[in-house]
């Protein structure tokens, strides 16, 4: 997540209460895929009632995750659309207090719980359902590497970047040809891997580490 993008926000201890509730982070998924949605629209995709979807509509809509489509709708039918820019866990008030880890834990497991439903929902029926030029512009990768924390840092920030701007301009696009797409990355530690201590004589990186060996993608496959 970019720390430049001006559209970021940070939320507080009260705010990351807010969003750590299944459904609400389930209606943030939703609007960010599909567009902008009506409660009851929102209900029928997710299988809620219409009370359920619009409680939680207004929950949102006071922390400002949510905000209403202007000009759309009517007072009895209202179109709800996501605020513009990514939303970011942790940073003062919120890593330092238990209440904050365990909001923030409770939305990163339920973003990814969603996040890989779409990736194996690919696997499964990607080659069935998608034509052969989607089939060909998707790419599902990933590789293994021996880096210190600062060239991680590095290159997240620059993968956090592209995705960031790719996004902005692309945010509301409705041209022909085009459809909902997801766009995921990871970088972590490996917690079970084994940190070089200072002091230890360093190993030379080798060229083309990131080979068919360590590297696993899978694109044009589906």
């Amino acid at each position: 997540m970019s720390a430049h993008d001006p559209e970021l926000r940070l939320p507080d201890l009260d705010g990351l209460k807010a969003l750590a509730h299944p459904l609400r982070v389930q209606i943030i998924e939703a609007l960010s895929t599909y567009g902008a949605h009506t409660a009851s629209g929102l209900a029928e995709r997710l299988g809620e009632s219409s009370g359920a979807t619009s409680y939680h509509l207004r929950q949102l809509e006071k922390h400002e995750y949510v905000r209403e489509v202007e000009g759309r709708g009517t007072g009895r039918e209202r179109w709800w659309e996501r605020s513009p820019g990514p939303i970011m866990m942790g940073g003062p008030g919120t890593d330092e207090s238990v209440a904050g880890k365990q909001a923030s834990r409770m939305i990163m497991r339920e973003w990814l719980h969603h996040r890989e439903a779409a990736v194996r929902d690919v696997i499964d029926r990607g080659s069935d359902v998608l034509s052969e030029q989607w089939s060909h512009a998707l790419a599902l990768e990933s590789a293994s590497v021996h880096v210190t924390a600062e060239q991680l840092g590095e290159f997240t920030d620059q993968v956090s970047r592209l995705m960031t701007e790719f996004a902005r301009i692309h945010r509301g696009q409705r041209t022909p040809g085009s459809r909902p797409v997801q766009l995921q990355f990871y970088g972590f530690p490996v917690l079970d891997g084994v940190e070089v201590p200072d002091g230890a004589t360093p190993a030379p990186a080798r060229a083309g580490s990131t080979s068919a060996t360590d590297q696993q993608t899978q694109k044009d496959s589906l």
